[in-house]
């Protein structure tokens, strides 16, 4: 073979073998992490938060029937279930500067979490039904009353807000509501749905489900909704596999 069509192939077989440069998504922020874009600009994640809410409402109207109207309750989390903090994982993963707690202090005394799409709607319809709603989140104490304020100003309502005190564990708050001791003015009620985006927001739960049998998600779409959150949560624990 001449020479040159010998450097001919060879730069040819070069050039094929270069990695192709990898493809930004269309109206992607570089530094932003694809779990903050898929939040904050997915059809998918906006679909997924409108049919739970929806499958919830229905199922709630089956689980009212015939019950007394302001003797039962439901017990919804407040973060990523009513609220959606992703502005805050977003100019957190922008601009890191500052500790955690002190970003995430700034950001609930500002209190710009809006509303998540179907959460006033299910709401609403609790009401219509004669239920009460009893907001239980890990929200420190400190925290509660820009919480509540926060909630108003998006229009979410609800009845008693009850926010973390010495423990994460949501099971005596949970019990509080159904005894009657959650607030002075409102008797024992019973919880007939749970809503959350956390494992730990339904009871007896945690992440060890992941390895059980079917069987033990049968109350998921029945007395327990779940909300996708890929930002955070009990999950970041978990081994790699």
């Amino acid at each position: 073979m001449h020479r040159w069509s010998m450097l001919f192939v060879v730069s040819l077989l070069a050039g094929c073998a270069t990695t192709a440069p990898v493809r930004q998504p269309q109206g992607q922020t570089p530094e932003l992490p694809l779990e903050i874009h898929w939040v904050r600009n997915s059809a998918e994640y906006r679909a997924v938060l409108e049919q739970t809410y929806r499958l919830a409402t229905e199922v709630l109207e089956r689980r009212a029937a015939g019950r007394e109207p302001g003797t039962w309750a439901v017990a919804i989390d407040a973060d990523e279930t009513l609220i959606g903090n992703s502005l805050q994982s977003k100019e957190r993963a922008l601009d890191s500067a500052g500790s955690w707690e002190s970003v995430w202090d700034e950001w609930v005394e500002r209190r710009a979490a809006p509303a998540l799409p179907g959460a006033q709607r299910f709401l609403s319809r609790v009401q219509e039904l004669g239920g009460r709603i009893a907001v239980v989140t890990n929200r420190r104490d400190r925290h509660c009353v820009q919480t509540a304020e926060n909630l108003e100003q998006v229009g979410i309502p609800f009845d008693v807000i009850l926010c973390r005190g010495e423990t994460r564990d949501k099971q005596p708050r949970w019990s509080s509501v159904e005894d009657g001791t959650a607030r002075a003015d409102l008797p024992a009620l019973e919880i007939v749905m749970w809503v959350g985006d956390n494992i730990h927001d339904f009871p007896d739960l945690g992440q060890d489900l992941r390895f059980a049998d079917p069987d033990a998600f049968a109350d998921f779409g029945d007395m327990f909704f779940i909300l996708p959150n890929p930002l955070y949560g009990s999950w970041e624990d978990n081994p790699g596999d």
